[in-house]
């Protein structure tokens, strides 16, 4: 494939971030970092992807600290999970990411496998649309003291954890007062995380940029609890009414172990996760090819 090496002076390091333990990841892992030595790029492994695909040895090996600080880009392998798991690492560093979907849907690793490698050559050559995606800052507090604190790209959730009956909470908002609510728990979604789970809670679809936060109830205990979309300028917080635990989580994969009293606080976080995408990129094709939206039906 033919390029221009001085087109790629922008991004003399590149990291790959892959799926821990999946065999067409590391076939894939493998076959990037190949070609993008070929190209004269300094390439680096994440230490846990070179560890779990037996790479170690072969390309330097850095870990998400060094990644965040030196590399110019860092080439996501696998499904969303590990886009999320990535995107809370290095948000505050600023480092643009690309995601390449070895999963199932693929939101937000939007080029295919088959179509890695020319459309990798597409941006290193600095043919790509960037978009910025805002995170939400998630803190708990327990007696008036912070327990626990992390960032979140697609969503916070609190819900009754393994409990067989709802829990009960106070909302508020910017410091007033919204309502209690007895119910299976609340999702606080970004834009990007409203095609997640806020979807199958019936929630919103926000463009991601629309400057908003969505909050979707879980099986309320009232027909009129509806979900609503704030400004992404609130102040959220949640407090666990007496005698209800619950757990949160925080983009499906961290967790906190609630208990009655706690207080959650969502705000939008200062940080953004930095997409680049090819050109051509379109949300609403996105939104149809993984939504099936008039799609022909299937056959039985």
């Amino acid at each position: 494939m033919w390029f221009n090496p001085r087109m790629s002076k922008n991004f003399r390091v590149v990291a790959l971030i892959g799926k821990y333990q999946s065999p067409d990841v590391a076939e894939a892992v493998l076959r990037i970092a190949e070609f993008l030595r070929v190209r004269g790029l300094d390439v680096w492994i994440e230490q846990g992807t070179a560890s779990s695909i037996g790479m170690a040895g072969q390309f330097a090996v850095a870990s998400y600290d060094e990644i965040g600080a030196q590399a110019d880009l860092a080439v996501v392998l696998g499904g969303d999970g590990t886009m999320l798991n990535t995107a809370r690492r290095l948000s505050q560093h600023g480092v643009p990411l690309v995601g390449i979907n070895q999963g199932r849907l693929g939101f937000l690793t939007d080029i295919s496998r088959d179509e890695a490698l020319p459309k990798l050559a597409e941006i290193l050559e600095g043919r790509y649309i960037e978009e910025s995606r805002a995170m939400l800052d998630a803190e708990v507090l327990r007696a008036g003291q912070r327990v626990f604190q992390t960032l979140a790209l697609n969503d916070v959730v609190i819900n009754k954890g393994d409990l067989g009956r709802m829990i009960e909470f106070d909302l508020s908002i910017d410091g007033e007062f919204v309502y209690t609510q007895r119910s299976d728990g609340m999702i606080l979604a970004t834009p990007t995380g409203s095609t997640a789970y806020a979807l199958s809670a019936n929630g919103p679809i926000l463009h991601p940029n629309v400057g908003g936060i969505a909050l979707v109830p879980l099986c309320p205990h009232a027909l009129t609890a509806r979900p609503v979309t704030l400004p992404d300028t609130s102040h959220i917080e949640i407090v666990l009414l007496p005698q209800h635990d619950a757990r949160i989580h925080f983009d499906g994969q961290a967790r906190f172990d609630a208990r009655a009293g706690d207080r959650l606080r969502v705000t939008r976080s200062p940080d953004v996760v930095r997409l680049l995408h090819p050109q051509g990129y379109s949300y609403f094709a996105m939104l149809r090819e993984k939504l099936h939206w008039s799609a022909t039906p299937r056959r039985p």
